[in-house]
């Protein structure tokens, strides 16, 4: 094997390979040329190469989504470095494990109109868990034998050893970003061979916290005197939850539970559709009663980010009394009356909590079940009368996802369109909703596809889809790779939330219409590519668009721009009982 002849890139590589880091995604550069000859002569090490930064932080984000262990980024000096952020921002607010190692400058290089060269030291301080800044370590032709230089090159060396375990310590340990930064002095590009590298090791801490039952008494006595108690789960990996316990919270009355598309947990009788409960009751005459007795005495949450922006505008006007929430790491006051946070896992808080209460005789469930079921059988009843639209183009795509597939969404209206139907329980769903960006959909669903050893379908809207169109610039996606595009030419959201469609410059400033169309993207980087514009067209086209192929394909379905927001607003009204 080749190693850099810079010890601090030797020692970046060996942490890197005994803390089991195996995926690393290279962006091209020359002043990383020290930390690109290590992983990509790594036995141990599978790299990728990705040219645009943005899309290879995405990219690698997708991969630490699947796998769940820490991948490691890697770029050169400057502006590159920048190009990360965006995923960073994501990683951060997702819980996701990405290790950035960027290349740098010395020290007294920065500042002084050299090339290529930013303020690197803690540039993502906002948004990271931890930025080791490391030392150069000098290369001589011939060992020193002044005892001063000789220490010097100690203190450094076991510095940045320290300081590169305490970095993927933290990324290992609470889940999320951090950063290495490694100046390197020239020559960059010098190796040697059979070098043996024994840096120092810090193993990661995992401190489990488990709650006593003495602990949790106080909110048992809560818990069991409620009558209206509601959980919602936000993302959440698939499988998150044993099943005994959602069992168990489906048969209290006292307890309704909503889940969302990228909830990934399953039960016959929890609330899949919040919006279709809640955004119908906006329109009722009685909606200050109705909302009355949908409120909440408890609110229990866990899971990540939640996306039904009417969920959070009722809560935060009709609080509960207690919002309890339960993650190991952090918990956000989203609903403006958090009041306690268990610092533990679900299923820890489960174990403990659950054989200590009681079941509540309440109407609570049944009444909201009722609507429920009335609320489904509008939904049908709207489906089939609808012209053709976006939301019509989504309930034809829904049935024909193969089972056992992982489906991408994109940001905005592709998304919210999701959580207004059933998907099979099959599947598992993500989607980037810690930042809620439309700027990494098409590249993280990417590196999901090429982590994971199951069909990944990404399901995105036009601005979103162009705008991360690099994604598409690299060898690695697999040929099962499946993209269906909602091209309505322009940001559709925009005619959906409140504000003037027809204002002067809504058209180019807010809803920014185009004419782009998808095949010559897909002709650039080899993907096959169909079209659809009508119900029948889609219906033929997705007869064949899961099967087998030698190439990725997508699907370019094409839709009225000024029907879309009429047929969904209307379809909220049409809900009503």
């Amino acid at each position: 094997m080749k190693y850099s002849k810079i010890p601090v890139a030797r020692s970046v590589v060996a942490l890197c390979v005994a803390k089991n880091i195996k995926h690393v995604v290279i962006s091209p550069g020359s002043r990383n040329a020290p930390l690109t000859i290590g992983f990509t002569h790594h036995d141990d090490i599978t790299a990728y190469s990705i040219v645009d930064e943005r899309c290879a932080a995405f990219f690698a984000l997708g991969i630490a989504q699947q796998k769940r262990t820490p991948v490691a980024l890697v770029c050169t000096s400057g502006s590159a470095l920048l190009n990360y952020y965006p995923a960073i921002a994501e990683a951060f607010y997702s819980d996701i494990p990405l290790v950035v190692i960027s290349a740098d400058r010395p020290i007294e290089r920065i500042d002084i109109g050299d090339g290529q060269t930013i303020r690197q030291k803690n540039v993502f301080e906002n948004h990271i868990l931890y930025s080791a800044n490391l030392y150069s370590e000098l290369v001589l032709e011939h060992q020193s034998e002044d005892a001063k230089l000789q220490q010097k090159q100690f203190e450094a060396r076991k510095h940045n050893e320290r300081e590169i375990n305490l970095a993927l310590n933290k990324a290992i340990e609470d889940k999320g970003p951090v950063h290495i930064n490694v100046p390197f002095y020239e020559p960059l590009y010098d190796t040697v061979e059979h070098i043996e590298v024994d840096p120092l090791q810090i193993l990661p801490e995992v401190n489990e916290k488990h709650y006593i039952e003495a602990q949790l008494n106080s909110y048992v006595q809560e818990w069991n005197s409620a009558k209206r108690k509601m959980v919602i789960v936000g993302v959440a990996q698939p499988n998150l939850i044993e099943q005994q316990f959602l069992d168990m919270l489906a048969k209290d009355p006292s307890v309704i539970v909503f889940t969302e598309t990228t909830s990934n947990i399953h039960h016959p009788d929890f609330f899949t559709r919040i919006d279709t409960l809640v955004g119908p009751i906006e329109k009722e005459e009685n909606k200050e009663e109705l909302f009355k007795k949908l409120q909440p005495d408890i609110l229990l949450t866990f899971g990540g980010m939640i996306v039904s922006k009417k969920i959070k505008n009722f809560l935060r006007n009709y609080n509960p009394k207690h919002h309890w929430h339960v993650d190991s790491k952090k918990a956000y006051n989203t609903f403006f009356c958090l009041n306690k946070h268990f610092e533990t896992e679900v299923n820890d808080f489960f174990h403990s909590f659950m054989p200590l209460i009681e079941t509540v005789d309440s109407d609570y469930g049944n009444f909201w079940k009722d609507v429920k079921s009335n609320r489904q059988q509008r939904h049908e009843e709207y489906m089939s009368e609808i012209p053709y639209s976006d939301l019509k183009a989504m309930q034809l795509i829904v049935p024909e996802v193969p089972d056992h597939s992982i489906v991408h969404f994109a940001n905005s209206s592709t998304i919210r369109y999701a959580q207004l139907f059933e998907w099979d329980r099959s599947l598992n769903t993500f989607c980037n909703r810690g930042t809620s960006g439309i700027d990494g959909s098409t590249s993280t669903s990417v590196g999901a596809a090429v982590a994971s050893d199951k069909p990944v379908l990404f399901i995105t809207g036009d601005l979103s889809f162009f705008y991360d169109s690099n994604a598409l610039w690299n060898d690695h996606i697999p040929s099962n790779y499946r993209i269906i595009l909602l091209n309505n030419y322009g940001g559709g959201i925009f005619r959906i939330l409140p504000g003037n469609k027809d204002s002067e410059n809504f058209d180019t400033f807010f809803e920014t219409t185009h004419e782009l169309q998808a095949k010559p993207v897909c002709e650039l980087h080899g993907f096959y590519y169909s079209k659809a514009s009508n119900e029948k067209e889609i219906e033929h086209e997705l007869k064949a668009f899961f099967d087998a192929s030698e190439k990725p394909k997508l699907l370019e379905i094409f839709t009225p721009r000024k029907m879309n927001d009429k047929v969904l607003l209307e379809y909220f009204s049409f809900m009503k009982s």
